[in-house]
């Protein structure tokens, strides 16, 4: 996926739930995943993608669109528009759930003070790099920088 397609899912993301793009970008840079990667947990739960939607949330996103299953899981592991969508949907549910953009983001990672607050410090400093944010094309420029990063060598 070029860096525009991957700025423009995260733009139409932000503009869907009401979510700063700086934010996802800090998400996705925390959280470091791929498209087609499923890390294991130790409950047996999988994280997927780039924004690790953990596959607890796989029965409920295959009902809300009428797929199996499989489907939904696949989805989110190889679609990287799909994954950046519903972890943005996850994120905003959070921020809802707890009243406090602040607090949403803790939820997203963890429910425990201890280790949300960790996650959420993360994503804050992760976020500085990206405060001006405020357009696809100024996402093309965060995300290739991204990119560049993780690149090996």
């Amino acid at each position: 996926m070029t860096a525009q397609a991957l700025a423009v899912c995260i733009f139409t993301a932000a503009q869907t739930y009401s979510v700063p793009p700086a934010l996802i970008l800090g998400i996705l840079h925390v959280e470091g995943g791929r498209i087609g990667m499923a890390s294991k947990n130790t409950n047996n739960t999988y994280d997927l993608g780039p924004m690790q939607i953990n596959t607890i949330w796989m029965p409920e996103l295959a009902r809300h669109w009428g797929v199996p299953r499989e489907t939904a899981h696949r989805l989110v592991r190889d679609d990287a528009c799909v994954n950046i969508g519903v972890g943005t949907w996850i994120l905003r549910k959070k921020i809802n759930q707890t009243g406090s953009l602040y607090q949403g983001i803790a939820y997203y990672h963890s429910a425990t003070p201890h280790l949300g607050g960790k996650y959420r410090a993360k994503v804050m400093d992760a976020m500085q790099r990206y405060r001006l944010v405020r357009s696809p094309d100024d996402l093309v420029t965060a995300v290739q920088r991204q990119q560049a990063r993780r690149k090996p060598g």
